[in-house]
């Protein structure tokens, strides 16, 4: 309607679907899963004791470091 007299790339002209780019998927990972139990004990540690939200804290802590460092390292 207000799009028809704009720009077309060439597979809209024939009507057809244009092939999108390949994209890169960074490979499956662990870290979220630690990630979230250190939420985990992180939260449970301030209902029980220290000892668990330091645990949590740690697990966080080297969760986020080992992800990034995953996400760095796979291009």
């Amino acid at each position: 309607m207000a799009l028809e007299g704009g720009p077309q790339t060439a597979g809209e002209q024939d009507g057809q679907w244009s092939t999108p780019l390949p994209e890169k998927i960074p490979p499956p990972t662990y870290a979220p899963v630690f990630l979230a139990l250190g939420i985990t004990f992180l939260l449970f540690g301030v209902l029980s004791s220290y000892v668990f939200s330091a645990a949590g804290l740690v697990l966080m802590a080297v969760s986020i470091s080992k992800w990034v460092g995953e996400l760095l390292h796979a291009e």
